[in-house]
């Protein structure tokens, strides 16, 4: 994952501590239940709305330990996670009484990772993280719907959450079953045909086997970045530096991550 901390197009600048003024009041109300449902009252309380502290640390739990507050930091801590994961030295950091007793009552998570179900890419393991780290929203595929978007707008807008990296990974079921779908016209049973239907605009029609699969799981990754980047609400937080959305894929046989231009 050396080049995942690295600058691309689309991700913005890094964030000035400019006082903006929220969107319109009309939705306060709904905003005010929904981090009332998700937080808790006290969570509500100790105003997750506002945009994390970059040093903020649990009460009790010894000196103030800084955290990810803009997208280069986060990045930054990700990529420095994922290496400890691929050396076999993992930290598994945040797991103890005190930050359990804390993150009762309040979160402040420094990425969102959209990812796939995939049982063997846990992103919190891959990126070497604990609890109250990551929000993470996994489907198969990184497959987009309305509850997937609301998940992440929560996390980006209402805890002000500065990075979310699109996940992919090596040898994708998902995207090999969009892929041998195209090429056989079957139909999937059940929900599954959504999914299919969903990665389908990014197959790459390129490369043949093998390489067509791989090749895809990269376009698709890419695909749902740009979709998100495209939100209204993303892309303004984007353009005033204060939120980057990446595109990644994680290699099985290196336990890599790599960040996609």
């Amino acid at each position: 994952m050396n080049s995942l901390a690295t600058s691309h197009r689309g991700t913005g600048p890094e964030p000035h501590p400019v006082a903006g003024s929220r969107p319109s009041t009309g939705g306060t109300l709904r905003r005010t239940l929904l981090r009332t449902a998700l937080t808790g009252a006290a969570a509500l309380g100790a105003g997750l709305g506002a945009a994390r502290p970059a040093t903020a640390a649990p009460a009790g739990s010894g000196p103030a330990e800084p955290r990810p507050g803009t997208p280069g930091e986060a990045l930054r801590e990700l990529t420095a996670g994922n290496r400890r994961w691929q050396a076999f030295r993992e930290r598994h950091p945040h797991e103890d009484p005190a930050i359990r007793r804390t993150l009762a009552t309040a979160q402040h998570p420094f990425a969102v990772v959209l990812g796939c179900i995939d049982s063997r890419v846990p992103p919190e393991l891959v990126f070497d993280q604990g609890l109250g780290d990551l929000m993470t929203v996994r489907t198969a595929g990184e497959v987009l719907d309305e509850a997937v978007l609301g998940s992440v707008a929560y996390g980006v807008l209402e805890l002000g959450i500065p990075l979310v990296v699109v996940l992919g990974h090596q040898s994708c079921g998902a995207v090999r079953a969009a892929v041998t779908a195209e090429q056989t016209g079957e139909h999937l049973p059940a929900h599954m045909q959504y999914l299919v239907d969903q990665i389908r605009p990014a197959i790459d029609h390129g490369q043949e086997g093998d390489a067509r699969i791989d090749a895809t799981v990269s376009a698709n990754v890419r695909l749902v970045r740009s979709r998100l980047a495209a939100e209204p609400d993303l892309a303004a937080r984007i353009g005033t530096g204060k939120l980057a959305i990446v595109g990644a894929r994680y290699e099985l046989t290196t336990q890599a991550v790599r960040r996609l231009a």
